[in-house]
């Protein structure tokens, strides 16, 4: 078996026509801001202490490594729901396990980075908590992206991407997973490959993890792409199963039930595809033959993932882009958004930009 390619001339199938118009994203470290929604109700007491901290310019691990230095624990204390961009401005949940010890004078962790130009770190908000937090456990995230350098700069340029931004929030858009899951170069694919040819080869539960999860979201883009070129990503396909939005939730199709379509239609619930493992894949008819004739064009992944036991789930095929606005500022373009946790920015972009480059 060769290594899988990831030809980035080669992109999933989109929802909407293209507007031909490039971008650059990431500019400017302030281009791209995102703030992390949950919803807790804390405690107030616990030992587990609870901030909300803006970040500029460095990575969550490395926040992570110096929190546990600040408060004298190991990293293994320090958690988050998780991992933001490097290069933006993030606001976002951490908690550290603090048993015994009081709430730490976070003014004075915020002065170890006053006098530090790249990399700045602020605390918002603390408060103490009687578990940690976990991976995932996101509500969503709001995102302010501001695009340079377009490659058309004429008013009826900005009128036909202010005209796609509310397409998009009245229709949502694919839900891929995005390049990012797949790793620089497509290098988690391959990992995934070498780990399927050699099961009993010792990796961290981290990365092993990753790399099933790339192997299995990959085959997910496939199944999805294809219901775009069909046109049912957002529609019924016999023999269906369907997610309530805003829920994991899944339901089989009932031929007798006249209401899908008018749930479809009001984005009450979304059409799903199988990321692929163990268990009742649960579609059956139209859509099982779909998904069944895309899986069994990976026959090492379709393989691997049942022999690494991971368990089959749903994921929804239509994404809401909930709170959208848009507006042009001189020659760039900003638009603000917010996206239930797992989904990704970058997949609004694709179907705004021909192409945005970093």
């Amino acid at each position: 078996m060769g290594n899988i390619i990831l030809d980035k001339n080669v992109s999933f199938a989109k929802v909407y026509q293209s507007l031909n118009v490039a971008a650059t994203l990431k500019k400017k470290v302030e281009d791209f801001v995102v703030e992390e929604n949950l919803s807790v109700a804390f405690s107030g007491e616990g030992e587990h202490c609870w901030i909300y901290v803006k970040k500029t310019g460095c990575n969550t691990d490395w926040v992570a490594q110096q929190l546990a230095v600040f408060c004298g624990v190991k990293q293994l204390a320090v958690s988050y729901a998780g991992l933001k961009d490097r290069h933006a401005v993030t606001s976002q949940w951490f908690s550290v396990q603090l048993p015994g010890k009081p709430t730490p004078d976070w003014s004075k962790f915020e002065t170890d980075f006053s006098n530090n130009e790249i990399e700045k770190i602020q605390v918002l908000k603390s408060f103490r908590h009687n578990r940690k937090l976990q991976r995932g456990a996101l509500k969503s995230n709001a995102f302010k992206i501001t695009l340079r350098d377009l490659s058309d700069t004429q008013d009826e340029t900005f009128e036909l991407l202010t005209q796609r931004c509310n397409e998009i929030a009245q229709k949502g858009i694919a839900n891929y997973f995005g390049d990012q899951r797949f790793g620089r170069n497509a290098n988690n694919l391959n990992q995934a490959q070498k780990l399927f040819q050699n099961p009993r080869f010792k990796l961290s539960k981290h990365k092993r993890g990753m790399y099933l999860s790339a192997a299995r979201s990959w085959m997910f883009n496939h199944i999805l792409s294809e219901r775009v070129k069909r046109g049912v990503w957002n529609k019924r396909l016999t023999g269906d199963v369907f997610m309530l939005d805003g829920k994991s939730a899944c339901f089989k199709d009932d031929d007798d039930d006249d209401q899908i379509e008018q749930r479809l239609s009001a984005n009450d619930i979304h059409p799903t595809a199988i990321l692929w493992g163990e268990g009742d894949v649960m579609v059956t008819a139209e859509a099982a033959e779909l998904e069944s004739h895309i899986i069994n064009q990976f026959p090492d992944f379709r393989d691997g993932l049942i022999s690494a036991r991971l368990q089959a789930q749903r994921r929804a095929c239509r994404l809401k882009v909930e709170n959208m606005q848009s507006y042009r500022e001189k020659d760039n373009f900003v638009v603000s958004f917010s996206l239930s946790s797992g989904s990704y920015a970058t997949m609004v972009l694709a179907e705004m930009f021909s192409k945005c480059v970093e």
